[in-house]
């Protein structure tokens, strides 16, 4: 299940709105969402849908296409699309994982093992290095395991955790690592891919486009 919103100016990655503009912003995040949707395809045996806003749904059933799903959340903010997620599938999936639209970096082998790991755990969580989190996964319906949890904040992946011990689930976890949020992320991702662009093609086809990796300033890391 991928998290994703339509690909509009103005609503999609708005921290990056400090170093580009809200039009290149999206084109961008259309790049991250078609390869994170060719990354999920690539699995095998997985039922691969998006879940989103119910605005959106129109947007991304044309992004979208035949082979994959598209399912309206209830609710709105991303806490409410994943209590949906898990609200809406497990009563047809063993195993069902959510992870944002923005990680077509993320190797296969990550999401593999996730799945190997819900086998063995209530829940399955991707930490992120600033404190939150890039996938979540579970094999049953957790109405309130997502509420207060901080969503976009650094506290994000410890209130989750705080939630799981107090509905005394178990948990597993995914490798660590990073989502694309600001400048720093995106220049982190442009040299991952100058020397794998297979990883993601069409967003390294962008990033090479607008030379992003050359955008550093001296005195920048």
């Amino acid at each position: 299940m991928v998290m994703a919103k339509a690909p509009k100016p103005g609503v999609v990655k708005t921290r990056l709105f400090t170093s580009l503009s809200p039009e290149t912003v999206t084109d961008l995040y259309s790049c991250l969402l078609d390869d994170t949707l060719a990354l999920a395809r690539s699995l095998s045996d997985v039922d691969v849908s998006i879940m989103c806003p119910a605005a959106d749904l129109p947007s991304l059933k044309r992004v979208a296409g035949e082979q994959i799903s598209v399912v309206a959340q209830e609710g709105e903010g991303l806490a409410a699309g994943l209590t949906s997620v898990f609200t809406h599938f497990p009563q047809d999936h063993r195993r069902t994982i959510a992870f944002n639209s923005d990680s077509p970096h993320l190797p296969r082998s990550v999401l593999e093992e996730a799945f190997e790991l819900l086998a063995l755990h209530d829940l399955v969580i991707g930490p992120t290095h600033d404190g939150g989190y890039y996938l979540v996964g579970a094999k049953a319906s957790h109405t309130t395991l997502f509420a207060n949890d901080g969503m976009g904040t650094s506290s994000a992946l410890e209130r989750l955790l705080s939630r799981a011990q107090t509905l005394k689930l178990s948990v597993g976890f995914a490798a660590p690592f990073y989502d694309i949020d600001v400048k720093d992320d995106l220049i982190r991702l442009a040299a991952e891919l100058l020397g794998a662009p297979e990883k993601a093609p069409r967003t390294a086809g962008w990033l090479k486009e607008r030379k992003f990796a050359a955008r550093r300033t001296p005195g920048e890391p």
